[in-house]
């Protein structure tokens, strides 16, 4: 029977795994949307949603300069803002959210963004994670950020066992330590992206393989 790993235990290879990830992605806060201010953040943010950050990044450039301002986006034409959204999928509602949020920015916030998670999930299409996304890249506010990767990589670790992901960000919080939040998003997309693929991951070429439960898993059924 295997022997249930204690928290003394699961905290030392939380330490390990960190480190490991600190030496093979180094500890700069990195984000994937290209912004140039905190509310283009928060509208690539809402546009991402079922979407690559990649694909975002081919459509903002035009967006932004086509409406410059957030009082552009807030008195943007809806249908004409989903032409421009259209390859971004479920562009009627993003196109409906972004209006109102920025709206709401206009009129509420005197055009600044929010900077606490109540605040920012009373926007339209703002969740925790958007909200999260914002804490910690524009106000670097300890936060973290449950992605897919993040979801399915920090239960494949066994340091989440929800499904929800508000219940794997609470998970989180208590076995990550407060310094690492932000990175551990950062980290674990890159992770994500070139080795820990949702299917077929490169288990064996994994620098964490030491350290994951799920890679020994796979090595077993070899």
């Amino acid at each position: 029977m295997k022997k249930r790993e204690t928290k003394a235990e699961r905290d030392i290879r939380v330490r390990n795994v960190i480190n490991a990830l600190n030496r093979e992605y180094g500890t700069d806060y990195v984000c994937y949307l290209n912004h140039n201010t905190p509310w283009q953040l928060l509208i690539a943010v809402i546009l991402s949603a079922q979407c690559t950050d990649a694909r975002v990044n081919m459509v903002t450039p035009g967006l932004f300069k086509k409406y410059d301002t957030l009082k552009k986006f807030a008195l943007a034409d809806q249908m004409e803002l989903e032409q421009e959204i259209h390859s971004l999928g479920f562009y009627r509602m993003k196109a409906k959210n972004i209006i109102s949020c920025c709206q709401d920015l206009v009129e509420k916030h005197h055009g600044e963004v929010p900077d606490t998670i109540e605040e920012l999930t009373k926007l339209a299409g703002v969740g925790r994670k958007t909200a999260n996304v914002i804490r910690g890249n524009i106000y670097k506010e300890p936060s973290i950020v449950v992605d897919t990767h993040v979801k399915r990589i920090s239960k494949k670790l066994g340091f989440a066992k929800a499904d929800d992901p508000e219940k794997i960000e609470y998970e989180l919080m208590e076995v990550l330590p407060k310094d690492h939040w932000i990175l551990w998003n950062i980290q674990i997309i890159t992770l994500g992206r070139s080795i820990c693929f949702a299917r077929n991951p490169r288990c064996m070429e994994c620098f964490l393989k030491e350290l994951c439960p799920s890679a020994r898993t796979e090595e077993g059924k070899k």
